[in-house]
């Protein structure tokens, strides 16, 4: 580190050039790992002559929680446009390759977990800001990206440059030093940056047009797609929707409605390719983690820019108004009451509703949701909430009612004969009449039950169990899951709880798409928004036959959720219908039922026939 720069002026330029983004302030206590980074960083722009170039620290990236350490605002030196550098501040001294692989690294005093290679780390962090910073649209090349680890050696470090590929995977260590600062000169103009950090700042936020186009190449070619009937209606509704906003520079609020199997996800995932072909700046949004990371695994598998297409419902609490045109809201009966959790700062806890946020950041929120489907607490995505909120703001409603029914093989009747079981429409439980599309069987045991969708598997279907949350969920025991679901003798795990596989089981996440996942069973936040050929469902003590109806018993559930004060035993009986609703029609082509219940096992007996 030079000596040569007087810590006066070291800390003007701290004072003067160093903003805190996002809610973060460094004089008071909120500093991480890059308070000793910092005055360095300032130290060789100083050196440079840069001292008046912009430090934006802890710049949250827009819609998501990450944040990079610092970018640095200025004019381009060659062609005096605004210019962007991401720089990702490493405090370690050592760092090598974990067992040869070129994405990952191991840091010596931080544990035995591998970290993303911070090259890696910052190019993400460029690429993400050029997809959806409006400023950037035209001018990808505005930003660049370095990681600076100004602690390590070149021989401490050595294998780490071989990621070093283009301007966005720069890497700089404190033997080349002399270099950085050559290259601080090399990239920016000794102008005040001020002027081009408000300008990132009060950018719009939205898709830029080759993040769109990428994304309607992506998902428009996938030939399984296919609107039909009210399906299409739905989908027309929205565009017009959208064309009619733009017109009238206006503002409308569509919902479309449908039960499992009704096609919303297929709607939602349709209007995101085609707004995007039209040039529609458009995200999908949805408040189920496990139906998330989904969409980013599969349909944007690949793609890290088309992942990013995919957010969840409180990454717009600091959205501005209208920045985007469409955000469809799939899944939207996971609407909470607000986007406030544990880990909201003080001063961002507004109480402001959820749904006042999704309305607010597009011209046309779209809701795609199922009312059955509400199975926790707080969850209050229903169409007379959204409606009225929409409506107080003085927004216009349209809504679809989707009646086709794809998932469960066709079959309205087994969906209908659902909710009459479960005394969600009005009606009472009758016998299975059969329907030559789909199959509804009643195991004896969960040995059959598990036997008669372990040959569904063989034979190269999709088949999990599931099982109303009525026993305890452990923690993994090092590498293996504990058997918790106990019925008898027969005794099997819950889902992995985690982001991470445990054995042979994969994430939570992945439970219902992964191979692994039959060997152990699913809970509703699992399943939920997810389909699979053959489903098994063991109905748990919380549902029993009792006096001609089924009756539900809270005391029988360990659901945390519903465990919490404030929730009535009304609220808590709808809730486990719903939980009841949600399992029982994950199939697309039958389902096996088996209850723990003696006399219930015995009413089952009575509407549907044994074995499959």
């Amino acid at each position: 580190m030079s000596e040569s720069v007087p810590e006066r002026v070291l800390s003007e330029v701290i004072a003067e050039n160093l903003r805190a983004t996002q809610g973060i302030n460094p004089g008071k206590g909120e500093r991480r790992s890059w308070d000793r980074s910092i005055p360095i960083l300032a130290r060789d722009l100083v050196e440079a002559g840069l001292g008046g170039v912009e430090m934006l620290i802890e710049y949250q990236l827009p819609l998501t929680s990450k944040r990079a350490d610092v970018i640095l605002a200025g004019r381009d030196r060659r062609t005096g446009a605004d210019s962007y550098l991401i720089v990702e501040l490493k405090q370690w001294s050592q760092a090598e390759l974990y067992e040869d692989d070129a994405d990952l690294v191991l840091v010596p005093g931080m544990g035995d977990r591998p970290k993303l290679h911070p090259v890696l780390q910052v190019r993400g962090y460029c690429d993400y800001l050029a997809d959806f910073v409006g400023a950037l649209d035209q001018h990808r090349g505005a930003v660049r990206g370095v990681a600076y680890l100004h602690n390590a050696g070149d021989l401490d470090i050595h294998h780490l440059y071989d990621r070093v590929e283009d301007e966005r995977t720069r890497l700089f260590s404190k033997t080349r030093r002399g270099e950085f600062v050559d290259y601080l000169k090399a990239q920016f103009a000794p102008e005040p940056g001020a002027a081009a950090a408000d300008r990132l700042l009060s950018s719009s936020i939205r898709p830029s047009k080759q993040l769109l186009r990428a994304a309607a190449g992506e998902i428009k070619n996938r030939d399984q797609f296919v609107l039909l009937a009210e399906q299409r209606l739905a989908f027309e509704m929205v565009l017009h929707a959208v064309e009619k906003a733009r017109a009238g520079n206006s503002k409308q609020v569509v919902i479309i409605t449908g039960g499992p199997g009704s096609g919303k996800s297929v709607i939602a995932l349709s209007l995101l390719g085609e707004l995007s072909d039209r040039g529609y700046s458009a995200l999908h949004a949805t408040g189920s983690r496990s139906f998330t990371e989904t969409m980013r695994r599969v349909v944007a598998k690949g793609s890290s820019r088309m992942k990013a297409m995919f957010k969840y419902f409180n990454n717009f609490m600091t959205a501005r108004p209208n920045d985007l045109d469409v955000l469809i809201c799939d899944e939207a009966h996971r609407i909470r009451e607000t986007s406030e959790n544990r880990f909201t700062k003080a001063d961002r806890r507004t109480g402001r509703p959820q749904v006042d946020e999704l309305i607010n950041a597009a011209r046309v929120p779209v809701f795609l949701l199922d009312e059955h489907q509400v199975v926790r607490p707080g969850e209050m995505g229903r169409v007379a909430d959204i409606t009225a909120h929409a409506r107080s703001l003085g927004l216009a409603v349209h809504q679809v009612d989707l009646d086709a029914q794809f998932r469960c093989g066709g079959s309205r009747a087994y969906e209908e004969w659902v909710l009459r079981l479960l005394g969600l429409d009005g009606g009472g439980p009758e016998v299975w009449k059969g329907d030559d599309h789909f199959a509804v069987s009643l195991a004896e045991s969960p040995y059959e039950l598990e036997a008669l969708l372990q040959a569904r598997l063989a034979a190269g279907y999709s088949a999990r169990i599931t099982a109303g949350f009525c026993w305890p969920w452990s923690s993994p025991n090092g590498d293996s899951l504990v058997a918790d679901v106990r019925i008898g003798d027969w005794a099997r795990p819950w889902n992995v709880k985690g982001d991470r596989a445990v054995g042979d089981a994969p994430a939570s996440a992945l439970w219902a798409s992964s191979p692994g996942g039959f060997e152990q069973v699913g809970c509703v936040y699992t399943a939920q928004g997810f389909e699979y050929d053959w489903n098994g469902v063991i109905l748990g003590p919380d549902l029993v036959h009792r006096d001609g109806r089924l009756v539900t018993v809270r005391s029988a559930s360990k659901d945390p959720a519903l465990m919490r004060k404030g929730v009535s035993d009304e609220q808590a009986d709808q809730l486990i219908r719903n939980t009841y609703k949600v399992l029982l029609t994950r199939g697309m082509m039958g389902t096996a039922v088996y209850s723990v219940d003696p006399e219930t096992q015995q009413f089952l007996a009575g509407l549907l026939e044994t074995g499959a």
